[in-house]
């Protein structure tokens, strides 16, 4: 009796298992077609094609009703598909509008409004400042950035690789103007390692003292009024002048925004043994002079040397997790005895994290020379 009991309870929980599994099989399968369409979004804005930009279209693209696919991205997204689509044009609108000189009737036309006051009443409404004002003085705002269900879909299944978080600045670090490389120095398989020198620059920023990586930052700092992500990457991606800036679209380093880590004494002991500081922000010339947000940090980063790790071009869903660990190998194999450098751990000198699948997955860290 008690072994027949046994069976039926574990059958039973058999079958909740693969019930679950299925369910976020699905979800998993819907995260996937939401980010698709959220992509074609951006690329048929960029190419003024509005035949592409529509409920209609949307959903026959994925095979599914328009009632159908609008619950799901409402489920998916939090907000309904039109109202995605209007703040994203305005986004784009804004940039034009703070960038160039172009009539705001112009911009207004090209991004699918019927006329300059259904325009400004849209603008205002999202940014509470007309265009026209906002012209004069172009103040940070918070943007509608581009949404990343997938990257909901691991926060949701405790994925824990750090991603995201965007090069004037590093323009493939190696040979750009901005940052001055030294010698190679030593390669790793797909990592390869080498030295440079990078300029003063201003660091915008938010800063957590006690996470631990990427998701985990975005949920303390989701506590705090108004340090939440989607309102923290929306006034970044409206700072201009970001050095990281390669008109991305995305909250990565392609768009100038990356993670970094500031040296710390009252920060979190890493793996290395270093106290750190975990921060969010972007990179910006040393003689910028625009507004700082209330809720963010301007911080001037002297002149200084740094070694990079660097992995090229990845797919993100599929191969996230694997170049990390190849970074990370790289980064506890380097032979420190050959280069003549240190990790520097002096209390204010930052590393850099830059997420860009299209070009590369970079850390750069703080060194100085070793005192022979």
């Amino acid at each position: 009796m008690v072994e027949m009991e046994r069976q039926n309870l574990t059958g039973i929980a058999k079958k909740k298992t693969a019930s679950l599994a299925a369910e976020n099989s699905g979800i998993h399968e819907w995260q996937r077609m939401i980010q698709a369409v959220i992509a074609r979004i951006d690329e048929s804005i960029k190419a003024k094609d509005d035949d592409a930009l529509s409920l209609s279209k949307a959903a026959e693209t994925l095979g599914y009703s328009e009632f159908h696919f609008s619950k799901k991205f409402r489920e998916i997204s939090g907000m309904a598909f039109r109202d995605y689509l209007r703040y994203r044009r305005l986004a784009f609108a804004l940039k034009e509008i703070r960038d160039t000189k172009r009539s705001i009737l112009d911009i207004a036309l090209e991004y699918g409004f019927s006329s300059h006051e259904a325009f400004t009443r849209a603008f205002k409404e999202a940014y509470s400042v007309s265009p026209k004002d906002y012209r004069k003085n172009p103040v940070p705002v918070v943007l509608r950035t581009l949404l990343r269900p997938f990257d909901c879909y691991l926060l949701s299944t405790g994925e824990k690789t750090m991603t995201k978080t965007h090069s004037q600045d590093l323009q493939d670090l190696q040979g750009s103007k901005e940052l001055q490389g030294l010698e190679n120095t030593q390669n790793s398989g797909d990592v390869k390692t080498y030295f440079v020198t990078i300029p003063a620059h201003k660091f915008l920023h938010v800063r957590n003292y006690e996470s631990i990586g990427y998701f985990d930052f975005w949920e303390k700092q989701s506590k705090i009024p108004g340090q939440d992500c989607q309102t923290i990457c929306g006034i970044l991606d409206s700072i201009k002048g970001k050095l990281d800036d390669e008109g991305g679209t995305e909250n990565d380093s392609g768009s100038g925004q990356l993670m970094a880590f500031l040296n710390a004494p009252e920060g979190r002991i890493c793996s290395w043994g270093i106290p750190l500081a975990e921060c969010y922000g972007v990179r910006l010339p040393a003689d910028w002079s625009g507004t700082v947000p209330e809720q963010m940090i301007l911080s001037d980063i002297a002149e200084g040397e740094y070694i990079v790790f660097e992995h090229g071009p990845f797919d993100f869903e599929t191969e996230n997790q694997a170049v990390e660990a190849k970074i990370e190998a790289a980064m506890k194999n380097f032979d420190w005895s050959k280069s003549g450098y240190e990790l520097d751990t002096t209390p204010g000198r930052i590393f850099y994290f830059y997420h860009d699948t299209k070009r590369f997955w970079k850390y750069v860290r703080p060194v100085r020379k070793v005192e022979r």
